[in-house]
């Protein structure tokens, strides 16, 4: 599995687990370290310096190219950026972030929220920022979220797309004719989940011909839509197997999945008004097309992220 497709589906899941851990780790943390012995201590981190915007990223490939975005916006006005790449899980970074030891780190709004109370309902990407922002420290803030998003979906390979004349704007409902024609992969999971063949069947009318147990959308799923082992199947949306392989994304007018819009989480008294200015423009360039695009360039063609962040922010315009 890509580190992206891993990271992506671990915000989703295991929310509730994830905050129990978080407390439990807290308290043991808080009863066993002495105060002048913080290198076990994973939430440990010295305050960002005044005047110094420190930008985080998590362990996997996009969080660490939209974190040299934000930093290399950041800088083109003005403002002093130091980073703090692959911290590790959001129960980590969250808590350097609450701790002031980062300033910024691109999140992602529906998997926070999900984060921050597992039975949320995801009505809008709107709502979902307000619920979010509702449920954050209060030292903590998201600004605004950019069109992008890096969830799940149903893909189909570029063969069954052109027996059925399936095309980008295609969207599921698409599907239900020729749905019992085709066999759908994705991890176990996905067979008995709302998120998956239950809310495909209720929500769009789709009824498959059969479904194969892979992974959840790494390197068996890819292989098996590749192979046209499976005709169609759950692939995130950001994933650059989609452009190597010309896998087609259908739409999800219904939300069925979710949300996952890339947003700034902000340490407020970190970030001046310019730097929340600069980081919602580079919300309001960012869609999905451009975020699969730049994320195909540093794992696919091995460009250094750092290169194609600035790159891309030269051809926007944010530079």
């Amino acid at each position: 599995m890509t580190s992206t497709a891993h990271s992506s589906r671990s915000r989703t899941r295991h929310t509730g687990a994830a905050v129990v851990a978080l407390t439990a780790a807290a308290a043991l943390l808080a009863g066993c370290s002495s105060s002048d012995d913080t290198s076990d201590n994973p939430l440990a981190g010295e305050k960002a310096e005044a005047g110094t915007v420190v930008v985080g990223s998590n362990n996997f490939a996009e969080s660490t190219l939209l974190a040299d975005i934000y930093g290399e916006a950041l800088k083109a006005k003005g403002l002093k950026v130091t980073y703090k790449h692959n911290i590790g899980s959001r129960e980590t970074t969250y808590g350097l972030m609450t701790n002031g030891s980062v300033t910024v780190l691109p999140e992602y709004n529906g998997s926070l929220l999900a984060y921050l109370d597992s039975k949320a309902e995801q009505k809008s990407a709107e709502a979902v920022n307000e619920a979010a922002k509702a449920g954050l420290d209060e030292k903590l803030t998201l600004l605004e979220s950019s069109p992008a998003e890096n969830k799940d979906s149903v893909s189909v390979n570029a063969e069954t797309a052109k027996k059925y004349g399936l095309t980008a704007e295609s969207t599921l409902a698409d599907l239900k004719e020729v749905a019992p024609d085709l066999v759908i992969g994705g991890s176990p999971e996905f067979q008995t989940r709302q998120q998956g063949l239950k809310g495909l069947e209720s929500v769009y009318g789709l009824k498959f011909k059969s479904f194969k147990a892979l992974d959840a959308g790494g390197p068996l799923t890819q292989s098996a839509l590749t192979k046209n082992t499976v005709q169609a199947a759950d692939v995130f949306t950001t994933d650059p197997t989609i452009i190597k392989e010309k896998f087609v994304v259908l739409k999800d007018p219904e939300n069925l999945f979710g949300y996952a819009n890339v947003t700034p989480l902000v340490y407020k008294e970190g970030l001046s008004e310019e730097g929340v200015a600069a980081l919602n423009a580079v919300s309001a360039k960012l869609d999905t097309k451009t975020l699969l695009d730049l994320d195909a360039q540093v794992q696919l063609d091995k460009k250094d992220p750092l290169d194609v962040a600035k790159e891309w922010l030269a051809s926007a315009g944010l530079v």
